[in-house]
């Protein structure tokens, strides 16, 4: 069980022939394997799952990481992930109980302590160059503070996050955290992160990795909450669950792909989209039209301000039967024509896949989070209410619906303060953040001067 195996699963982003990187094949899970997991802590889950796609940790190695990772005091909850019942056969499960308040501490918590076991194991250093649209740079950079032989370098969309989420990366102060804000969009900034990744010598001499959800072991990490959340939802085998996802750049709804594929009974998987529809316009119509810059949005649920998703080559790569030629071929027409057409899979989409899909407003996402809290004093971020309000659209009688909660509100104060005439309040460990002293480079969009940014800071 070579170390370099590990490493490769934990860096590697994209294949070079437009397939995304990931195992080949997905365990199945028995139903009576799936049983026997009923009641067990949520670290001890992630072990169960993760040893079916991880299977490059020796196993206890892989249990002692997991039990460090998956701690009540980092997520605040003896439970980790909540499940809790909301109205109209709805209930919202929690992901956003740990450090910087968002579902991406899921699988960060994780890759902080297993980027730090293999490069001790290793005897080298790592420098993770990473994008955020708000909260994967936060959940990175608080999983990986002062780790041993690892740099941080976040690109994020300069004045496009909430005041919360600027506040949480840019007040980081460790040295081994580097903060970019590029004057553009996620979706370029991501560019840049594809370019020096694909640049092989730049990318073998200075050691780059990455943790975007372009890396397989965050999306594994996040296949483990939709096993805890079925399993905390039925009561009896076989019974079946739907979820409804917020999602911009597919990571999180491509690990319930996954989960569904390992076995786990998933009746529907329902993406939900901002104003920036992309994906919402694929499951509808089998189109893929990608959008540019200049026509994506600035919403008021800003993590899904993203008009070409990442991880969406993983789910056409399985709907066209695993073909990678097909894959590129797809990817070169976009690049020619700036889309692609796979309407005449679409019977697939949920009839083999349980995909559907729906879109949310700014109006929409202000009148979800005012009646959601006048009818259960539930108290939801902008992007779990784009959740909410399409689940609502695809509850099924008898079948429990299951929102996953991304973010907790007090990120998005300002539109929680518009909806309800108040702001949110912060947890009380995180009540001044906003006045804290900031760290950030801010510089043009360009991966020249973040090429020149990451020689002089990375380690070697």
């Amino acid at each position: 069980m070579g170390h370099g195996a590990v490493c490769a699963f934990l860096t590697e982003g994209r294949a070079p022939e437009g397939a995304r990187a990931g195992p080949g094949e997905r365990r199945q899970v028995w139903a009576g394997r799936l049983e026997s997991w009923r009641g067990l802590p949520y670290a001890d889950l992630a072990f169960e799952g993760l040893s079916r796609l991880a299977t490059d940790i020796p196993a206890e190695d892989l249990r002692r990481l997991t039990r460090a990772a998956y701690t009540p005091q980092i997520f605040n909850s003896e439970d980790i992930v909540p499940l809790r019942p909301l109205n109209d056969g709805l209930s919202l499960l929690g992901l956003s109980e740990g450090p910087t308040l968002a579902f991406k501490d899921m699988a960060m918590q994780f890759l902080g302590q297993v980027f730090e076991y293999v490069l001790t194991q290793r005897g080298t250093t790592l420098n993770i160059v990473g994008a955020t649209s708000g909260d994967t740079g936060s959940a990175a950079e608080y999983a990986l503070r002062g780790k041993h032989g690892v740099a941080v370098f976040m690109l994020s969309p300069h004045g496009r996050m909430s005041a919360f989420q600027r506040a949480q990366m840019y007040s980081l102060q460790d040295e081994n955290i580097h903060n970019i804000a590029v004057r553009g969009v996620f979706d370029e900034a991501q560019d840049i992160v594809k370019a020096l990744a694909g640049d092989l010598a730049f990318k073998a001499k200075y050691r780059l990795g990455a943790v975007n959800s372009i890396n397989w072991a965050r999306i594994a990490a996040q296949v483990v909450y939709y096993f805890h959340g079925w399993l905390r939802a039925t009561d009896k085998p076989g019974q079946q669950v739907s979820f409804t996802v917020p999602s911009g750049n597919f990571g999180n709804i491509l690990s319930g792909h996954i989960a569904r594929g390992m076995g786990l009974p998933v009746r529907r998987l329902v993406l939900a989209t901002n104003e920036n529809n992309v994906l919402e316009e694929f499951f509808r119509t089998g189109i893929y039209r990608p959008r540019p810059a200049e026509q994506t949005y600035a919403t008021s649920s800003p993590s899904m301000d993203i008009s070409r998703a990442s991880n969406f080559e993983r789910f056409v790569f399985d709907l066209v039967g695993r073909d990678a030629d097909r894959v590129k071929a797809l990817w070169a027409d976009m690049a020619r024509d700036g889309f692609f057409d796979l309407s005449a899979l679409k019977p697939q989409f949920e009839a083999q896949y349980g995909f559907v899909s729906g879109a949310s407003s700014h109006e929409d996402r202000l009148a979800t989070i005012r009646s959601l809290y006048d009818e259960t004093g539930v108290l939801v971020d902008p992007h779990t209410a784009d959740g909410v309000k399409v689940a609502r659209e695809h509850v099924e009688p008898g079948v429990p619906m299951l929102v996953l909660e991304t973010a907790l509100p007090a990120k998005f104060s300002e539109t929680i303060e518009a909806a309800l005439g108040r702001p949110a309040t912060p947890p009380g460990n995180l009540a001044n953040l906003e006045s804290l002293p900031q760290r950030v480079e801010v510089m043009d969009c360009d991966a020249a001067a973040v090429r020149r940014y990451i020689e002089a800071h990375a380690k070697v």
